[in-house]
């Protein structure tokens, strides 16, 4: 009886000590149960990134074939609006030495906890097994970033914008109240109002009303806002943009023809659009709504605000013909002045001149040299009017020679622009600069294919080389023309020139008739008399190596026999610079820029080789 209570014992021993696991010490041996000494990432991680791979690593050596998608296993854990969802992630499961890993189908999520498990039961090499589950957590959870829409300091925004926030994660939409608490949209310290609308990713706005145009607006996201995780922005984000208008163009009829010049402009700038009829229509008119703004297919205007343009077209009938009139120097009547005429009609054409021309021919599909004349209407026609200069009564000689320079009282390689009330007596001309050049409150008016346009401000036409024939070949002409005339008056030494006469400094001289040369500025500050002498031919030449100033007030006056038109300031310098209230006498020919500030008054022509800038100003060409 005792040996079997011995045998008994000793068989009960020897099954604890064959089948139990004893203390871990993180080695293999036989009696020892696995266990999981560390993880990646670690039990309690954030922002983890979402591209992670998550590991867990044994003791010892495991039996590979335990490790699949149901011993190793990952759920993600998302708060929505205080609504808490899980989610499996399924991915791949490799076991390697003593390290199983677990590599997702797909990124993680952003802003969610996740947590991972080894599942009890998992066996060694020797078929110990891991006793009880294994489980961590770790979250990709991130401060919430912004990107803007529009971009931070922006200054390209249009008028109806919607603007948006777009978050990197996703966020609490509780949190995200407006305007003011979280999100907040301003006019320097007024609330914009709008209509604000939210996504787990996005909050944007839109204005009740339009944009205000070329104004800074401040947006501001406060730490308020929260993602799901409840982890508030890492400091406010603020933002600013400044709107500018928009100019559409389109065209009606679709078929009638062509548009171009849309597109978004700053403040004040000149912005002309074009319209270009298709064979068998004409341009009619521009319109914006119900409203006609233009006639001209060139139309020029200054922005301000949002506009929308249509470019109306009519369809010429079948069997209907066009005519087209050129003229320059002087203008044409047309009787009866139709869009279009039928077969057999006949027109009437008067050519009326400018002051100092006259009529001289008809070209084209029209000859003669009798005004008016008849066109018959039997296929589409071009007639040109041709005018000439009406030769000077006086014999005097010509000192400097101006050509086809000499048709215009100002004459700009680089565009002409004007603020306030200023008035032109005489001819204006741009090149190489288009009619885009001719910027400010000119009013312009271009007829449908005209050679020139028109202005309120403007006693004469004014011409751009992107204006129908024949005025790009004559402007080209006409600036080729300045340039000489430039070179060979500041070249003149004959009769010889009076040098650096007053060192530059004129103010309250007398001057008479001849040249006078400085090699550096000159300043008229009290004003000047220029004498002719008796002699109504007296020319006066300053030839000036750097820029010309005149004091604001000073006055060049003009006695016994001397005239605008012969006297020449040829300044090569970087400006000749008119004050306010002065009254100048001569032609300015400058290598650079003329300016007139407001309520100056010139006798004479203003030729330069960049820009004309006029305020207010009066400019008459010198007879």
């Amino acid at each position: 009886m005792k040996m079997r209570r011995l045998l008994a014992a000793l068989t009960i021993a020897s099954v604890v000590l064959t089948s139990g696991c004893k203390k871990d010490e993180y080695q293999a041996k036989v009696g020892v149960c696995p266990v999981v000494v560390s993880t990646i990432p670690a039990d309690g991680a954030v922002n983890v990134p979402l591209n992670q791979v998550v590991s867990a690593t044994f003791n010892e050596k495991m039996d590979s074939t335990m490790f699949t998608a149901e011993s190793f296993t990952l759920v993600g854990t998302t708060t929505i609006a205080g609504t808490k969802a899980a989610t499996a992630v399924t991915g791949t499961v490799v076991f390697s030495g003593m390290t199983a890993f677990f590599t997702p189908t797909t990124p993680l999520s952003p802003n969610t906890t996740y947590s991972g498990k080894i599942k009890a039961g998992v066996k060694d090499l020797t078929g110990n097994a891991l006793q009880v589950d294994h489980v961590w957590s770790f979250s990709t959870d991130v401060s919430p970033t912004v990107i803007a829409d529009p971009i931070n300091n922006s200054v390209d925004i249009l008028l109806d914008k919607t603007i948006m926030a777009t978050f990197n994660v996703p966020m609490d939409t509780l949190t995200l109240k407006a305007p003011a608490t979280t999100i907040s949209i301003k006019q320097g310290t007024t609330t914009v109002p709008g209509t604000y609308s939210f996504t787990a990713t996005t909050a944007s706005f839109k204005p009740t009303a339009a944009l205000l145009p070329f104004t800074s607006y401040n947006v501001a996201i406060t730490t308020a806002a929260k993602n799901t995780l409840g982890t508030p922005m890492a400091s406010d984000f603020l933002w600013s943009f400044t709107t500018i208008p928009q100019v559409i163009v389109s065209s009606f009829p679709l078929i009638g023809g062509t548009t171009t010049g849309g597109g978004t402009f700053t403040q004040g700038s000149s912005v002309t659009v074009k319209a270009t009829p298709n064979i068998g229509y004409v341009f009619t008119n521009w319109t914006e709504g119900v409203t006609i703004v233009s006639t001209n297919a060139n139309y020029q205007l200054n922005m301000a605000g949002n506009k929308t343009l249509v470019a109306n077209f009519s369809a010429i009938g079948v069997g209907t013909f066009t005519l087209n009139v050129t003229n320059v120097n002087g203008s044409v009547l047309k009787n009866p002045s139709l869009v279009s005429y039928n077969n057999g009609a006949t027109v009437e054409l008067t050519a009326t001149p400018n002051a100092g021309y006259k009529f001289s021919s008809w070209s084209g599909d029209a000859t003669g040299i009798v005004s008016p004349a008849t066109v018959i209407m039997n296929a589409n026609k071009n007639v040109t009017a041709n005018f000439t200069l009406i030769p000077v009564a006086n014999n005097c000689p010509t000192v400097i020679d101006l050509g086809l320079a000499g048709d215009y009282v100002i004459l700009s390689k680089a565009g002409i622009s004007t603020i306030g009330t200023t008035h032109v007596t005489g001819n204006m001309g741009v090149s190489p600069i288009t009619s885009t050049g001719l910027t400010g409150d000119w009013a312009l008016n271009l007829p449908a294919a005209g050679a020139y346009s028109t202005s309120p401000r403007v006693t004469g036409n004014i011409y751009a080389p992107d204006y129908n024939a024949p005025t790009p070949t004559l402007l080209t002409t006409a600036i080729n023309d300045l340039n000489t005339a430039f070179t060979a008056a500041n070249g003149l030494l004959i009769p010889a020139p009076t040098n650096e006469y007053m060192a530059g400094s004129l103010n309250g001289q007398t001057l008479t008739k001849g040249i006078y040369k400085w090699s550096s500025n000159v300043g008229v500050t009290a004003g000047i008399i220029l004498d002719g002498g008796g002699d109504e031919c007296a020319t006066f030449i300053f030839q000036i190596a750097g820029d010309l100033t005149v004091a604001n007030s000073t006055i060049i006056t003009l006695q016994n026999g001397a005239k605008a038109k012969n006297i020449f300031w040829v300044v090569a310098g970087s400006k000749a610079a008119l004050g306010t209230g002065v009254n100048f006498s001569g032609n300015i020919l400058c290598k650079s820029l003329i300016s007139l500030n407001t309520g100056t008054t010139v006798d004479g022509k203003l030729l330069a080789q960049t820009s004309v800038t006029l305020n207010a100003s009066t400019v008459t060409d010198p007879q």
